[in-house]
């Protein structure tokens, strides 16, 4: 990469360094008076700002990888495994007929309708454990805590949130229950709600009303945007949990975002046309970037995008456009100062190139000089 860039950067100067090798220049660029004063046609201003490096890729915005939702499984709504409903268990969306769905791109939260089966609906709870089995006055386990957590966050008290199911418990079942239009047992089995670790919104509906209440209902994902790369294994160096990116949207806008989750390498799978055999060289790792400001993506629910890399930054450094550098004789690159009595050649040390802008450092190069643009 380090390679690429300095071979782009003598790309960006090279028609400068033709003038100089051609004596267009004027003076020997050492710093002394141009013998013509005068001014550019076009200049640019030293600036003082933060340069980052890095490499452009491919992303696509979206909501992220849509998991299934089972109708009497009361744990597949992250993980997509259908925990099925243990014999004996009286849950009355295990069986029957779906009578209610949501719209794709409805947002559900803790105690929203998922579905219902047989008029009875059946709830979103939040949690990252699945009810496997009938919860009852003397269960204990984290599926009762998560329960009880779920009860107190939708108003329903008169127990102690821990692992043990109480009388107290089971009263707040009963009032949650009556809440739902659903007979008051006091018991909860596996199809008589959903888990999911939040706020779900659904991705697309697999069924219709009028079909069995069985297997795969619809889909869904989390309710913000996220961009997700396929990055080639040889970028791996530039991403980091953490680490800042910024996502170009369809229309020029851009958003900042953050680095949330790297997979582990796996091979690329050939494309049509590509004589690759995947192997190393079509590596790529699954990175999920999560943009904080939502509104910065508008209303775009999908789209492809282009995310930048942060691989190096530099902060506070001055800076001018890549075409204002001048290609010195012998050597070395300088730049137009321009200056109330003419154009004066100074040298410049370079440093990062990024986004069109070049550091530079020198003798009488300080923010805000103005600098000519050869032509």
């Amino acid at each position: 990469m380090r390679t690429s860039l300095i071979v782009l950067a003598a790309t960006a100067v090279a028609g400068a360094g033709g003038i100089a090798a051609t004596g267009a220049l004027g003076g020997d660029g050492t710093g002394s008076a141009a013998a013509d004063p005068t001014q550019p046609a076009r200049t640019a201003t030293v600036e003082e700002r933060t340069l980052t490096r890095g490499e452009t890729v491919d992303g696509t915005l979206g909501y992220g990888e849509a998991s299934p939702v089972r109708a009497g499984a009361g744990g597949a709504g992250d993980s997509g495994a259908d925990a099925g409903t243990p014999e004996g268990a009286n849950s009355p969306a295990s069986e029957g007929t779906l009578t209610w769905l949501p719209t794709e791109g409805t947002e559900i939260r803790r105690g929203d309708t998922a579905y219902s089966a047989d008029e009875q609906k059946v709830p979103l709870l939040y949690g990252s454990t699945p009810l496997y089995r009938t919860l009852d006055v003397g269960a204990e386990g984290d599926d009762v805590e998560l329960l009880e957590k779920n009860l107190t966050a939708l108003g329903h008290t008169g127990f102690t949130v821990d692992e043990e199911y109480t009388s107290g418990t089971a009263e707040a079942v009963r009032d949650w229950q009556e809440d739902l239009g659903r007979e008051g047992t006091g018991k909860v089995a596996p199809g008589d709600a959903v888990v999911a670790s939040g706020a779900r919104r659904v991705a697309e509906v697999k069924s219709s009303r009028g079909d069995t209440a069985s297997g795969e209902v619809l889909t869904w994902t989390g309710t913000e945007r996220k961009v997700t790369v396929d990055l080639e294994a040889k970028y791996e160096d530039l991403v980091e949990e953490g680490a800042k990116a910024t996502v170009a949207l369809p229309d020029g806008t851009e958003a900042e975002a953050r680095v949330t989750d790297i997979g582990n390498a796996a091979t690329a799978e050939p494309t049509e046309g590509d004589d690759s055999q995947g192997g190393a060289d079509g590596a790529t790792l699954p990175v999920e970037l999560t943009v904080k400001e939502q509104k910065r993506l508008g209303r775009y629910q999908a789209a492809p995008v282009d995310v930048t890399l942060a691989a190096e930054s530099r902060e506070d450094v001055l800076a001018v456009p890549v075409s204002a550098l001048v290609a010195r004789k012998g050597g070395g690159y300088a730049v137009q100062a321009v200056t109330g009595s003419g154009v004066e050649y100074r040298p410049v040390e370079l440093g990062m190139f990024a986004n069109g802008m070049v550091e530079v450092s020198g003798d009488g190069i300080t923010e805000g000089l103005k600098v000519g643009i050869p032509k």
